[in-house]
């Protein structure tokens, strides 16, 4: 099972959690496993050489960026950032600079013949898609060869209602931290999440017990169905029902799932 807190519970739990650390403890650790995923879809022994481009906004979700763009860097990769925005995070900055990395002159240039992209122009205070001026970057990548890898979500979604109000950056990976945010497991920014990777940065020992979502796994439903034995009948492992439309306007969807139910009980699945 997957659970979920909305960005104020996250927010805070992050203060929390930032009082008993290290100043940049925190983003240290999201940064070390941003970089180690990005390594994994690398693939093995291809970091080096690998051509990496980080489109950095002026937030925190930047900051990640930079930080694990620095660490690439120091692997050997080729990194390469596109500054959307009057400013970026100076600790990210640096630390990416005294790497190696380079700043872009020419965003669309280093996104021709990139391997990878690292998509962190907006987090998870960004709300109403992305601003006009990120928007022929964000095109850009989704078009070009690279795979795409959301920190922490898809820019231009929104983390707590998963609405797409505007354009956003559909990602192939999203590394989030802590804990997933419910825009994440719901639609429609759920099709821009792509595959999900939490990176446990210590969260959990600050989060409230009762988390504002929870979306079942496979693996959850396959346990909530009875095992069925030699004597068992088509009823003892229940009824299927369908929720969906109402009872003046079914819909065509609400019919179709209503005729694979009975064709289900007559075949006695």
């Amino acid at each position: 099972m997957r659970t979920a807190y909305r960005v104020e519970t996250v927010r805070a739990a992050e203060a929390a959690l930032m009082t008993r650390l290290p100043e940049g403890a925190l983003m240290g650790r999201a940064a070390a496993g941003l970089a180690a995923a990005c390594c994994s879809l690398l693939g093995k022994g291809r970091v080096y050489g690998s051509r990496v481009v980080l489109l950095v906004g002026t937030g925190d979700n930047g900051g990640d960026a930079l930080h694990a763009g620095a660490r690439l860097a120091r692997r050997g990769a080729g990194v390469t950032a596109v500054l959307l925005g009057t400013r970026a995070h100076e600790g990210g900055l640096a630390a990416f600079r005294a790497a190696g990395g380079r700043i872009a002159d020419d965003p669309f240039e280093p996104l021709a013949g990139a391997d990878l992209v690292l998509d962190g122009i907006t987090g998870i205070g960004g709300r109403g898609g992305l601003r006009p001026d990120a928007v022929p970057v964000a095109r850009a990548a989704r078009g070009s060869d690279a795979v795409v890898v959301a920190v922490d979500l898809p820019s231009g979604v929104d983390a707590d209602t998963g609405e797409v109000a505007g354009e956003a950056l559909r990602a192939d990976v999203t590394v989030t931290f802590g804990t997933y945010k419910p825009g994440l497991l719901v639609d429609p920014a759920h099709a821009y999440a792509g595959v999900l990777r939490l990176v446990e940065i210590g969260l959990g020992a600050v989060l409230p017990g009762v988390p504002d979502l929870e979306a079942l796994q496979h693996e959850d439903v396959a346990k909530l169905l009875p095992v069925p034995g030699a004597e068992s009948d088509k009823y003892r492992r229940g009824v299927v029902g369908v929720v969906a439309g109402s009872a003046r306007y079914p819909g065509a969807r609400h019919r179709q799932q209503l005729r694979h139910v009975l064709v289900l009980e007559r075949l006695q699945v």
